[in-house]
């Protein structure tokens, strides 16, 4: 099986290297995709869902300018988690990448 080029792995992930998580990030944005739900694989509580940047008008100060903007959205497995910390997650993700500084 062809893997992602993983440090030291050789390149190859093995099923032992994706098992046992509880979180997964999902991103069909490199596919072009715009916006997408994804359901959580159990035992894992929640997925994280990124779609595509794209550029999109935005009113900022009364003026409309364009802006990079992408889509991002949360599953989480009810069971195991609560809404109200999924949402919070999602705001300071947010927040991070408006405010990201290298």
């Amino acid at each position: 099986m062809q893997g992602i080029n993983c440090e030291g792995k050789n390149g190859i992930i093995k099923e032992i290297d994706i098992t046992g998580g509880t979180f997964t990030i999902s991103n069909l944005g490199s596919l072009g995709v715009s916006y997408f739900m994804s359901i959580p694989n159990w035992p894992q509580v929640a997925i994280l869902s990124i779609g595509r940047t794209e550029d999109k008008p935005v009113v900022l100060d009364g003026k409309i300018e364009i802006r990079k903007i992408m889509t991002a959205s949360i599953t989480v497995d009810h069971r195991a988690v609560d809404g109200a910390p999924a949402a919070r997650f999602l705001s300071e993700l947010k927040y991070n990448i408006e405010n990201f500084r290298p």
